[in-house]
């Protein structure tokens, strides 16, 4: 299945076209997306009823809202690919390295983001998007308990995140519009192999992010086991899984965004999106 939010709606890519859920079901489901994940079981039998839009079809980006506009939780995973970790200047993690997103940083795919300091950076993600959710979720159940994935930037103010001794990551990541996702969620049976999926992030038409989800450390379903053993994943929330190497703190000479500049990113399988900085 592929899902978005489309002019305000939830809306599925189909073969056929794009299909308005409130108006297909006769309003059993509701365009608020955000209802949708609350009784995602039965909406997922229903919706299975079409067949899914071919590759990477999605509508223009500017039609396009988040697909959790507002998440109880947004959690997030440090240093989950091996050469990030090392342009990062640590040692790969025997532990997921946890942190939040706060839930006011979620915007759309499409949307321009202010730019708030000079060092401004990107790590493009794949973002699992929680459905049924729950505590204590083994790894092989994980995918019961994920609606689908999608594609995140978490945009990080590094200055704002190194500040202080010790440091702290939540603050320098949750300015307006640095957790953007998008443009679709797609459901893990509708999805290439983990080894088909490249994630990639360019800036200002450069590449400087590109590898396949399976390079990740710990996979998705470690990851959901990990974090339900403490959290209780509840229906919209948002896993961002890791960032791949490339990003502009890793760099020499050390390279962030500037005001006009736009950043690209893309998975296959899922689609694109871009943001321009002001």
């Amino acid at each position: 299945m592929r899902l978005c939010v489309l002019d305000g709606r939830s809306t599925l890519l189909t073969a056929e076209g794009e299909v308005d859920v409130e108006t297909a079901s006769g309003g059993r489901f509701s365009r608020d997306v955000a209802r949708l994940y609350t009784e995602w079981t039965v909406f997922r039998l229903w919706a299975d009823g079409f067949e899914d839009a071919p590759g990477d079809a999605q509508p223009e980006l500017d039609r396009l809202g988040a697909l959790s506009p507002s998440p109880s939780q947004v959690l997030a995973i440090g240093l989950n690919y091996v050469d990030h970790a090392a342009e990062s200047g640590f040692a790969v993690p025997e532990v997921p390295i946890v942190f939040t997103k706060f839930p006011s940083s979620v915007a759309g795919p499409g949307e321009d983001v202010r730019l708030t300091g000079d060092e401004v950076d990107w790590e493009i993600e794949i973002v699992a998007v929680i459905g049924t959710g729950g505590r204590s979720i083994p790894a092989e159940r994980a995918w019961e308990a994920i609606a689908g994935l999608t594609i995140g930037q978490d945009y990080s103010d590094r200055a704002v995140q190194f500040a202080g001794a010790p440091v702290q990551f939540s603050l320098g990541k949750s300015f307006a519009g640095f957790a953007p996702i998008g443009p679709v969620l797609v459901t893990p049976d509708a999805l290439p192999d983990p080894a088909e999926v490249v994630l990639e992030c360019a800036v200002a038409g450069e590449i400087m992010q590109r590898a396949p989800l399976a390079d990740l450390i710990l996979p998705i379903p470690a990851l959901i086991e990990f974090l339900s053993d403490v959290v209780e994943l509840r229906p919209g929330d948002l896993v961002f899984t890791g960032t791949p190497p490339g990003v502009g703190f890793g760099r020499e000479p050390r390279r962030y965004l500037a005001a006009g500049e736009t950043v690209r990113s893309s998975a296959t399988g899922i689609g694109w999106m871009s943001q321009t900085f002001r």
